[in-house]
């Protein structure tokens, strides 16, 4: 970007600039209009070569009047002519609007990749939110099938998560007995579910039906 460049100013010229700039502090409405056509065209072309835009530069011009229209004061005499100052501002402002415009090109760009990967993700989520549901009606039919103390043993273990011993308290009948009506009943079931289905759900059944060692 460099360093802020100063036009060459004839001393008549830095002297009125001045003179705008004390008009603009003792609330002259029409000073701001006339510090704005003696700078218009080196801010706005100091504002472009930053921001490489012809909009974004006049919205720093538009801030950088404003800016001196409600603060004159921010000048100091000591700090050197009003060219040189007027000039840092709209170097600072330039800065700024490039800082700001890169900022919400990657806020952009960030939310334009989480909603590429959310997509996908979405559409499993459906995907396997109905293969869940076509498993569910399919056991609930298969279990259908199975004779009464089957069922009962094993929607306890699969719907209650219920243990074998659980279920044997439950029910009322031995632990052997229901461990023999789980076991045929997940052989029954895999019959009529196939093998990919009752893989699908062997594991609560399986966690359910397994050995209960030291219980």
């Amino acid at each position: 970007m460099g360093a802020v460049s100063t036009p060459a100013r004839r001393p008549e010229d830095a002297a009125g600039d001045a003179d705008v700039l004390r008009r603009i502090r003792a609330g002259d409405p029409s000073a701001i209009d006339d510090l704005y056509e003696r700078f218009r065209r080196p801010a706005f072309a100091l504002a472009r070569r930053i921001l490489a835009d012809d909009v974004l530069a006049e919205d720093v011009l538009q801030e950088v009047f404003l800016s001196v229209w409600r603060d004159p004061s921010a000048y100091e005499r000591g700090k050197g002519s009003v060219a040189s100052w007027l000039l840092a501002v709209v170097h600072h402002k330039a800065v700024d609007a490039v800082r700001r415009e890169e900022s919400q090109r990657r806020r952009r760009a960030l939310a334009e990749e989480e909603l590429i990967l959310d997509e996908p993700v979405a559409a499993r989520d459906v995907e396997d939110d109905v293969w869940t549901r076509m498993v569910s009606q399919k056991v609930r039919t298969a279990l259908g099938e199975l004779s009464p103390p089957q069922r009962e043993a094993l929607t306890l273990a699969y719907y209650g998560g219920y243990t074998q011993r659980e279920v044997a308290a439950l029910t009322g009948a031995p632990l052997g007995t229901v461990k023999t009506r789980m076991l045929s009943g997940m052989r029954r079931l895999k019959q009529e579910l196939g093998d990919a289905v009752a893989d699908m759900t062997g594991g609560a059944l399986g966690a359910a039906s397994a050995p209960e060692a030291g219980r």
